[in-house]
């Protein structure tokens, strides 16, 4: 028993960053329609700032507490920015152009982030300053460690924060009006093009903080790290229904714990099969996801 216990514990640290990336994903297509499959890469840029702001400010003798902080809100800042950016060079002069060719830019965006970091800091493996502690303690036999708690805990309020300011703000209210009919909302005078500014930088930020956390909890990070993690974010994000914020987070969760007893009890070597099998057989059965709702679209 206290061998599933461990792996409940593992899927939620692990699902914790599917969520928190499977929210970028469902936020931009519940507002635009679009499937950024750039996002991951963003997760990963994240992390890399991370790493150069921990390292740079470990190198000063900065406390790792104070530390840490200043390089979560940085790599938020520089992140969200970036994926702002993103969206006003990129996808927004397309965005009534064919679905197919803002595909193909979000993939050109994807492969760019992905060379950029190749160029800046290499094709090994860096490693992140041990700033989160993997001491932890014993409960009938499952090994917790600080860390993965810090990292629990963090990700489950960030997404709590998160759900209240979509569905308990005004903003909130006129982001959730924008992704029912862009056009009405509109004519309301709500300010659809800062709105979808709002919706990447938020979306890109959590990337970050992802990205951070992984650096963190694994030590090891690649420029390549986003792209795996990025798919099987967006299985979380088709999961849970893509464009609804709560199936985000679930899907992020569950896509976590089928990882982790994939691998535990069956081989790590076949987590990529479960996780994928999973995306084929919920577009196959229940295209609109655990939570998502049908919607009949007029030509």
């Amino acid at each position: 028993m206290s061998t599933f216990f461990q792996f409940v514990i593992e899927g939620l640290t692990i699902g914790s960053f599917y969520a928190l990336v499977a929210l970028g994903y469902t936020m931009v297509y519940g507002i635009i329609r679009l499937i950024n499959f750039a996002h991951g890469d963003l997760f990963m840029v994240g992390a890399f700032i991370g790493w150069t702001g921990l390292t740079a400010l470990a190198a000063a003798h900065v406390p790792l507490a104070l530390a840490l902080m200043i390089t979560l809100v940085a790599s938020m800042a520089v992140t969200g920015a970036l994926g702002l950016a993103i969206e006003r060079v990129a996808y927004q002069p397309l965005l009534r152009a064919p679905r197919l060719s803002i595909l193909i830019t979000a993939l050109g965006v994807s492969l760019a982030l992905e060379n950029g970091v190749l160029l800046l800091y290499g094709a090994g493996f860096n490693t992140y300053p041990h700033v989160l502690s993997h001491a932890g303690f014993d409960v009938d036999g499952v090994q917790i460690t600080f860390a993965q708690i810090g990292i629990i805990v963090a990700s489950f309020a960030l997404m709590i924060a998160l759900y209240f300011f979509v569905y308990r703000t005004f903003v909130g209210t006129a982001m959730r009006a924008l992704a029912i009919d862009q056009d009405a909302a509109r004519l309301m005078g709500i300010d659809v093009e800062r709105l979808i500014q709002l919706t990447f930088f938020l979306g890109s930020a959590l990337a970050a903080v992802a990205g951070v956390m992984e650096g963190l909890y694994y030590t090891q990070i690649n420029f390549f790290m986003g792209f795996v993690l990025g798919l099987r974010a967006f299985t979380a994000a088709v999961l849970g229904g893509i464009g609804n914020i709560p199936g985000a987070m679930a899907g992020g969760i569950l896509i976590g714990l089928l990882e982790a007893f994939g691998a535990g009890y069956v081989s790590s070597r076949w987590t990529d099969v479960f996780v994928f099998g999973v995306l084929i057989a919920v577009l196959v059965i229940k295209p609109t996801g655990l939570f998502g709702e049908r919607v009949v679209e007029r030509m």
